[in-house]
């Protein structure tokens, strides 16, 4: 082989590795690479999703963003929406089992899904793909066939069946049909590469398995990291108050950003940029010398991912009213409105009031927590006291309120 091939065969594998949490196996994934730059035939690297929560975080962008580095070396990538295994629901992490999807929800959902992804990969060089597309034609045999190639000593293995199993909790056949159907999705492809979270390794090694019993050569299984959210301790979610969503405005995206820790910032850059591992420990040497502020570091971050998901143009709005709200503790030149009117005249309890203005998506306990921590405000006088009951008649226009670092409201008659 010569010099400038083992140099791009080195170059790929160091891409597609990077912020990785395990790679299964490396050296195969180096063989796959090498064949592929001696035929020319690009790899085909896959990603799966069921269509069930559709609005996507930044938690969720550490995968996609994986794949978008190997489709920039050149190789197919398929995000493969999975609208039959979706109405079954991945029971990954579950005490009990999911409700299954309606067809309807499958579809709304799966096409939310391809708008949004479409903000991270080329649309013009990846394939969507849906596992209806081989699920649905399989004849009974055919499934007898697929559950003859894996025992259910096998799948009781995986952890939350195993709990389950353990402590009489009820597990259906359904639900162990699902990592079957996932790993052939991997056959119906011929995956040379799957993509997925750490929690998702268990079902990609079925992949690996099930394609050697069809005679094919076995997915290179890739897991990523868990990125926490804006606390800096808990798995991103939007049920917890702590995501940063690609399709918030990007005055949000970028305050959520800069809300994150020093610490935590270097692992966003690993996880959500291009960055090499060298140039981040090269960033940590420069802040921890103080030649370089990490708020400089950190507001290059906000910039790049909400330019991403959104404009430089916007990118750099937000930058600016970010230092004009935060540094210079100046209110948002523009800010959304609510309409006092449409408050009942009873007393109200604070919380309330805020998710009212602010959007149900804001727990009670979130709210409650941000109160703690001095982060709600009514002209920007902190609310103090998490049980408060406001009067809406003693509310007026032009009352402006604050939840967390970078939401504002002006309220109006």
């Amino acid at each position: 082989m010569t010099q400038p091939v083992k140099s791009e065969l080195q170059r790929q594998l160091d891409i597609i590795c990077k912020g990785a949490s395990e790679v299964i196996a490396k050296d195969e994934l180096a063989a796959k690479i090498e064949r592929s730059l001696a035929t020319g035939k690009p790899l085909v690297a896959k990603l799966g999703a069921d269509p069930s929560a559709p609005d996507l975080h930044l938690g969720h962008t550490v995968v996609l963003t994986k794949l978008r580095q190997i489709q920039e070396l050149g190789h197919q990538v398929v995000f493969l929406i999975g609208d039959f295994t979706g109405r079954i629901g991945d029971p990954t992490g579950r005490s009990e089992t999911r409700r299954p999807l309606t067809g309807d929800e499958v579809a709304a959902n799966a096409d939310t899904y391809r708008r949004q992804i479409h903000k991270v990969l080329d649309p013009a060089r990846t394939r969507v793909a849906f596992n209806s597309e081989w699920l649905s034609r399989m004849s009974f045999v055919d499934v007898l066939g697929l559950s003859s190639k894996y025992t259910v000593a096998r799948l009781l293995e995986r952890d939350d069946f195993d709990k389950r199993f353990k402590g009489g909790l009820p597990i259906g056949v359904h639900e162990l049909m699902y990592p079957l159907m996932q790993g052939y999705d991997s056959v119906a492809l011929e995956a040379d590469i799957e993509l997925g979270g750490t929690d998702q390794k268990f079902n990609l090694l079925v992949g690996r398995e099930l394609q050697r019993a069809y005679g094919q050569p076995p997915q290179v299984t890739i897991t990523m990291p868990i990125l926490e959210g804006t606390d800096g301790v808990q798995k991103m979610s939007k049920s917890l108050g702590n995501y940063i969503g690609i399709n918030e405005s990007p005055r949000d995206l970028f305050g959520k950003v800069m809300s994150i820790s020093d610490e935590q910032m270097f692992r966003y850059y690993l996880l959500l940029t291009d960055k090499s591992p060298a140039e981040v420990n090269e960033a940590r040497a420069k802040i921890a010398s103080g030649s370089v502020h990490p708020m400089e570091m950190k507001t290059d971050l906000a910039f790049e991912l909400t330019a991403r998901y959104h404009s430089t143009e916007l990118a750099a709005a937000a930058r600016d009213e970010f230092r004009h709200v935060v540094r210079e503790k100046k209110l948002p030149d523009q800010m959304p409105e609510f309409v006092l009117s449409t408050l009942a005249s009873e007393e109200i309890w604070v919380v309330h009031l805020f998710q009212k203005v602010f959007g149900p998506e804001h727990s009670s306990s979130h709210i409650r927590r941000l109160i703690a921590q001095g982060g709600v405000k009514i002209d920007q006088e902190r609310v103090t006291d998490d049980q408060k009951k406001i009067r809406p008649c003693s509310l007026k226009t032009g009352t402006v309120l604050q939840l967390g670092k970078h939401r504002y409201a002006k309220l109006v008659g």
